[in-house]
């Protein structure tokens, strides 16, 4: 299944991607949640209830007529890992990492699989990277790797757009990367039974179409079980948290000289079977919220 967040008519709810319809499940399934991370806490009963509805309901919006939101539209936590691909480790000079490299996107970055990405007033060293993410399903903790694939709900795309500036001040990456509009995820959360191996998947980064990246996931150096395994030592993880697991070579920073975002560029990113993003670059609107 291909699980979306939607607006149509001035409301926004939940719903299947069927072709080219998706499938209202506020009313298909009236009974469960309208919300994702409601839904997916609800667990194996919501997902076969929705499965159902794919299969009988008549309850249908053409796709090009609702807009498409953040799958997630506020997920618990967003945890990302960096140098996790060996080209980008090489591109960046950096070590190859001996444990994961994790760090956090604050909640409020997230932005729509075909939203706005905003230029910061404070910095024109904008880049992209496009990564492969993971959702999860329920609430877990000490998952050991051979078990991994069981809280795992499904995958969509995300670009872990970077303020390199910001980001290289400190050690840690938490205020270069968390900036209003600079998680785009979508279009939509692919389950997992759909995917099959996560580790065998095609992705590709254009910037105004100029392939920049070309990679496989499977040159993850730490995959999804890894991540899921190290992650649920620490800390619970619960429906609705995304994981995104690093970007390979072809960032922006790299390139001498670097060719950094700039308004009016279209960023787009696709991986094999799970479908694509898009998001245009303009310069932080003079309306966003300040004191």
């Amino acid at each position: 299944m291909k699980l979306a967040t939607f607006t149509h008519g001035g409301v926004t709810r939940i719903g299947v991607v069927d072709g080219d319809t998706i499938v209202d499940l506020s009313v298909a399934a009236p009974a469960l949640p309208r919300e994702m991370c409601a839904f997916l806490a609800a667990g194996a009963e919501a997902l076969a209830a929705a499965r159902q509805a794919v299969q009988t309901s008549s309850a249908r919006l053409p796709l090009k007529e609702v807009k498409l939101e953040a799958p997630i539209l506020r997920p618990p936590k967003i945890l990302a890992v960096g140098l996790n691909y060996k080209d980008h480790i090489a591109e960046t000079g950096n070590k190859t990492p001996e444990v994961p490299v994790i760090f956090n996107k604050q909640s409020t970055s997230v932005n729509s699989p075909y939203g706005d990405i905003h230029l910061p007033r404070v910095s024109e060293q904008l880049d992209y990277e496009g990564e492969l993410a993971f959702v999860i399903g329920r609430y877990c903790r000490h998952v050991p790797k051979s078990r991994a694939r069981e809280v795992i709900v499904g995958y969509m795309i995300a670009n872990d757009v970077s303020v390199r500036d910001w980001q290289r001040r400190v050690p840690t990456f938490t205020m270069g990367k968390s900036w209003d509009t600079h998680c785009p995820i979508g279009p939509w959360i692919t389950t997992a039974d759909e995917v099959g191996d996560p580790h065998a998947l095609d992705l590709k980064t254009w910037v105004n179409g100029e392939l920049r990246q070309h990679s496989n996931t499977s040159q993850l150096l730490f995959n999804c079980f890894d991540l899921v395994e190290h992650l649920s030592t620490v800390f619970t993880l619960e429906p609705g948290d995304v994981v995104s697991t690093g970007t390979p070579a072809g960032v922006a920073a790299a390139m001498k000289p670097p060719k950094w975002l700039k308004p009016g560029d279209v960023v787009k990113i696709a991986i094999e079977k799970l479908g694509e993003i898009e998001n245009r670059v303009i310069a932080e609107p003079e309306n966003t919220p300040r004191i």
